[in-house]
C-alpha cells in the first residue's frame, strides 16, 4: 500500500507542476485560470487520495476524502468568480483570442430585454 500511496503523491506533485507552468505559460488571466484550477484540483486530489490510501478508513482518511469533495465542489466556483471579478474589472483577453463569447452573450440578453415588452 505505501506503493501506490507514493505513486499517486508522485502523480500529485505532477500536476501540481503543470499548474505551476501553465501560470507561466498561459497568455491571460482567464486562460490561466482555467488550466491551474484543472490542474491543482487533480494534482491535490491525488495527494489526498494517497493520504486515503495510507491511512486507510481511519480519520485522517476520512479528512482527505473529505478535502477531496470539497476540492471537485469549491475550486470551480471559485475560479468562476475569479474570472467573472476579472471580466468586470476590465482585465484584457489575450490578443490572439478568437471571441469573447461572454460579451456575445450579454448583448444578445441586452437586445432580448430591450424587445421584450414591459406589462
Amino acid at each position: 500500500m505505501p506503493e501506490i500511496g507514493r505513486l499517486l503523491i508522485i502523480i500529485g506533485l505532477f500536476f501540481n507542476f503543470i499548474a505551476i507552468l501553465s501560470l507561466i505559460r498561459m497568455p491571460d488571466v482567464y486562460t490561466r485560470l482555467q488550466s491551474a484550477a484543472r490542474s491543482v484540483t487533480l494534482g491535490t486530489g491525488s495527494i489526498m487520495l494517497s493520504v486515503f490510501v495510507v491511512h486507510g478508513f481511519s480519520a485522517t482518511g476520512f479528512k482527505a476524502l473529505f478535502v477531496i469533495a470539497f476540492l471537485i465542489l469549491i475550486c470551480p466556483v471559485c475560479v468562476h468568480a475569479l474570472a467573472k471579478g476579472a471580466y468586470q474589472s476590465k482585465v484584457k483577453l489575450a490578443e490572439d483570442s478568437v471571441c469573447d463569447q461572454y460579451q456575445e452573450d450579454l448583448k444578445a440578453k441586452q437586445n432580448q430585454a430591450d424587445t421584450t415588452p414591459n406589462l
